[in-house]
């Protein structure tokens, strides 16, 4: 069986994203990628031209990922996380990508993809933690103390994990992360990496 039939099999001849039944071809999603159905996903033309970079992102397609995030077959999961983080301007895709769970090697092959995109979209913005680590989208830290969290009423305790950070791309010294079901924006002084 080729690819292209397995791929078909498995989305049901249609775009694994969109649902679209149009113009599908595989799509290898790399780094690494191995000309396998268990490294491609089944696209069409607009969806792949778009996780490729050859058409614009357009965030109103990509409503889809509503769906297409919680489908169980990793390729399809590591395109959809690399999406939403390609749109971090939109807050229903920084959202999804808050409630998203990934397996630890899904979210590494993810985010290996990842790189090279962001190395090209940080203007030498680079975000630290209060130990000068260095941290990336998506990453998870930890509070190192009570934060009183303005405009709500509540207070961000030491050692609450906030998973899936967002960087605020032009100020180093703050990060966005969700927090009691509240998208809240932390100084990384007051965070280390986990």
């Amino acid at each position: 069986m080729t690819i292209e039939q397995t791929l078909s099999d498995r989305a049901g001849n249609a775009c694994e994203f969109c649902g679209a039944t149009d113009a599908l071809q595989p799509l290898d999603v790399g780094p690494d990628a191995d000309g396998t159905a268990e490294m491609a996903v089944l696209a069409c033309t607009t969806c792949a031209d778009q996780i490729s970079g050859a058409a614009d992102v357009d965030p109103k397609h990509w409503l889809c990922l509503n769906e297409a995030a919680w489908s169980q077959v990793p390729p399809v999961q590591v395109v959809a996380y690399r999406m939403l983080s390609r749109m971090p301007d939109e807050s229903w895709a920084r959202d999804l990508l808050d409630m998203l769970y990934l397996e630890e090697d899904t979210l590494a092959w993810a985010k290996a993809g990842l790189g090279v995109a962001s190395t090209n979209d940080d203007d030498g913005v680079v975000h630290k933690d209060t130990h000068g680590a260095v941290l990336a989208a998506g990453d998870t830290v930890t509070l190192i103390k009570d934060l009183k969290v303005k405009g709500a009423n509540f207070t961000a305790k030491r050692g609450t994990a906030v998973r899936n950070i967002s960087l605020v791309a032009d100020n180093a010294s703050q990060i966005e992360g969700r927090v009691n079901d509240q998208r809240i924006v932390i100084l990384t002084e007051f965070v280390k990496k986990a």
